[in-house]
């Protein structure tokens, strides 16, 4: 890369080279993919974003399901793979977040629940009776994106909402 003046001294190459790989991805296809990798089942599931274009892979253990990687899918100076769920903790601790916030008077019954498996059937079903569900979603759904527009700022990546 030429540089020239004071703005593109050598000092300001890695600036100028980082600002240059910022890759635009759409959050709609990144909230997407977030869902591809955190699903639960018999097959593993994996996403890479690229960092020149911002274009998505959503592969899959599953041989009818998903897309053949990229072949440097590994070489994270081009790729990122997408986290999931309990990566970017918006598990439990979310859930736990959202009963001390919203259902202080049942937050040690929902801490409870999450000492032993099945908390989650047993969680939604509190939040129903309790009138909560639709708030937990919106809640969830808000811890998410706001996990992921962290996790694309910490990898240079630009999230652009879609025109509506």
């Amino acid at each position: 890369m030429p540089l020239c003046g004071a703005c593109c001294s050598p000092d300001n190459a890695d600036v100028i080279r980082q600002i240059e790989m910022t890759a635009r991805v759409q959050l709609s296809l990144l909230l997407d993919a977030y869902e591809w990798v955190s699903a639960t089942g018999p097959y593993d599931n994996a996403a890479y974003v690229s960092r020149e274009s911002g274009r998505i892979w959503l592969v899959s253990d599953f041989d009818d399901m998903g897309e053949e990687p990229p072949s440097d899918a590994g070489d994270e100076s081009s790729y990122v793979t997408v986290p999931n769920k309990s990566e970017l903790d918006l598990g439990r601790s979310l859930a736990l977040r959202f009963a001390d916030e919203q259902l202080p008077q049942c937050s040690s019954q929902i801490r409870c629940f999450f000492s032993k498996p099945g908390a989650y059937a047993k969680f939604k079903n509190l939040l129903d009776a309790q009138g909560a569900l639709e708030a937990w979603y919106a809640y969830e759904s808000a811890g998410v994106q706001e996990a992921l527009r962290a996790w694309a700022a910490e990898n240079d990546l630009e999230l652009v909402e879609e025109a509506r």
